[in-house]
């Protein structure tokens, strides 16, 4: 197995850390607290954090060519948000009759359009008329968000191939990460097939891809994170030191260091005796390199 070193420690505390992306142009690594409604952005060269309190939770995000705004899933849907002046433009809210579900795991494509997938946060969730409804997937261009799947319980791990040629997402409850044909013109997604399955009692939580077109992904529940090949096997481990790793990224000047976030959300007081990092911030320096994070393209 790989080797890893842990750098440090940043101890935020998240209830629910999520979204962790790097953006090479500040130097700065980006995450948000859904439950805590927070957003974070720590600048590594000088390992300063600042924090901007949020008037609804951000679930997921991404950055924006040539601007200071980032385009968001918020959990009632998709805005653009101004983290140096907290405004916050509503651009659709595509399940606005909904109740009990919340938008969740959210990426920018290489093409520059915005995914992100909504979860049943409180079953039975339901529509405006009172039918039982679940999760879907959606693509943002504009103002317009697309349905591109649906039936889904928790939207998760959502990336591409450097290619663009494979889309990779997972409905966490099922264990099994799909992979997907990518039509990088329309965003259209076809050949459906699993890619991998993670053990028993974890889930498939947010996930990457590195420069060579490998797959790491956070096993929520089963405290490690997993390089996998473009044909699903496994190529190294990362256990940590906490059960419920969230997301991750790729970061610093030479893209090599990992960044994951984890969650403290549900454990009780003695799981919390026994991992008293759980919602901490975790830096690696890797043998790996990772990929530059897509920008979003205003229409």
């Amino acid at each position: 197995m790989s080797e890893f070193t842990l750098l440090e420690v940043i101890p935020v505390g998240n209830i629910l850390g999520e979204c962790m992306l790097w953006d090479e142009v500040t130097g700065c690594a980006w995450w948000t607290d859904i439950h805590g409604q927070r957003l974070h952005r720590y600048h590594l060269a000088d390992k300063q954090l600042q924090v901007f309190e949020l008037p609804t939770r951000l679930c997921a995000f991404g950055f924006i060519a040539q601007d200071e705004r980032l385009v968001c899933a918020f959990a009632e849907g998709f805005a653009y948000y101004t983290p140096g002046t907290g405004e916050l433009d509503w651009l659709t809210q595509p399940e606005a009759g909904f109740t009990g579900t919340r938008f969740n795991d959210g990426r920018v494509d290489r093409q520059g359009r915005f995914w992100s997938g909504t979860m049943v946060e409180n079953a039975p969730a339901t529509d405006a008329a009172g039918n039982t409804v679940t999760g879907s997937l959606y693509c943002l261009t504009g103002d317009q968000a697309q349905k591109r799947l649906g039936e889904i319980r928790i939207s998760n791990s959502l990336c591409w191939s450097p290619d663009a040629a494979t889309a990779y997402f997972a409905d966490s409850p099922t264990g099994v990460i799909r992979a997907f044909d990518f039509d990088a013109a329309s965003g259209s997604l076809g050949n459906a097939r699993d890619f991998v399955r993670v053990p028993d009692g974890s889930a498939p939580d947010g996930s990457v891809i590195d420069s060579g077109g490998c797959l790491w992904n956070a096993h929520w529940g089963g405290g490690r994170v997993v390089r996998y090949s473009p044909q699903g096997d496994v190529l190294a481990e990362l256990a940590l030191p906490v059960t419920q790793p969230t997301c991750l990224c790729f970061g610093g000047p030479d893209l090599d260091l990992l960044f994951v976030t984890t969650a403290k959300e549900n454990l009780d007081d003695a799981a919390l005796a026994q991992q008293p990092e759980a919602g901490h911030v975790f830096v690696y320096r890797t043998p790996f390199k990772g990929l530059p994070e897509s920008r979003y393209r205003l229409a």
